[in-house]
């Protein structure tokens, strides 16, 4: 089987916001998807890995805020490569509440969902949520960011818990690359070389040091 084939799909990205207790928590998505019209309802796939799925299933609501191309990367790195267990996500990030309680971004967004929990099915490695649309806003006009734009512009992977996560992922640049790893982000030397990059440089999606990469290439 050719798994090159699956890299053709389309996907967005997203962060899901629930609550643990009473503290906002959330993670990065790529799998959100509109079933039927009425009423709406919505997928998702969500890894059963990630604290934000145990939250899901207790708080029975969730939103799905939609990234612009303009979102900040270190968005992506706090709820795509940390675990709500060990930070307060939220905590960094302008966030409000929506009138059903549940946190939702407020810079560099294309809008949000609401979504209530009517049924979920667990996968093999993943929980697919079906959620009914309770409420939803949308700020702008803006581009909505999909999994290529991420891959391309912004340069960065995707995290083992992600659906499309196949193992290695390796940036088609021909200069001496560098994986991080703590988040799988490749440097392709667009910057210059690797060893000649300053000593306080992080890796863009997760924040590790250059001694925390090793060469691939």
């Amino acid at each position: 089987m050719n798994m090159d084939a699956l890299q053709s799909m389309t996907y967005g990205m997203f962060i899901l916001g629930t609550l643990d207790g009473e503290r906002p928590t959330g993670c990065v998505v790529n799998t959100v998807f509109q079933v039927s019209a009425q009423p709406p309802i919505f997928a998702m796939s969500v890894s059963t890995s990630n604290f934000t799925n145990d939250c899901i299933k207790r708080t029975g609501k969730c939103s799905v805020c939609i990234l612009s191309e303009s979102a900040d990367p270190n968005v992506i790195r706090t709820f795509g490569f940390r675990s709500g267990c060990d930070i307060s996500k939220f905590d960094s990030i302008p966030y409000r509440l929506t009138s059903t309680g549940l946190p939702v971004l407020t810079d560099e967004l294309c809008g949000y969902l609401e979504l209530r929990i009517i049924h979920f099915s667990e996968l093999s490695t993943h929980t697919l949520f079906l959620g009914e649309l309770i409420g939803g806003e949308r700020y702008s006009f803006s581009n909505p960011m999909t999994y290529s734009y991420y891959h391309r512009v912004i340069k960065g992977s995707a995290p083992k818990a992600a659906p499309i996560y196949h193992g290695e992922e390796v940036q088609s640049m021909s200069q001496e690359k560098y994986k991080c790893t703590i988040c799988g982000y490749v440097y392709d030397g667009s910057d210059g070389p690797f060893e000649e990059l300053p000593d306080d440089w992080k890796c863009p999606v997760c924040g590790a040091g250059k001694s925390l990469f090793k060469k691939i290439s």
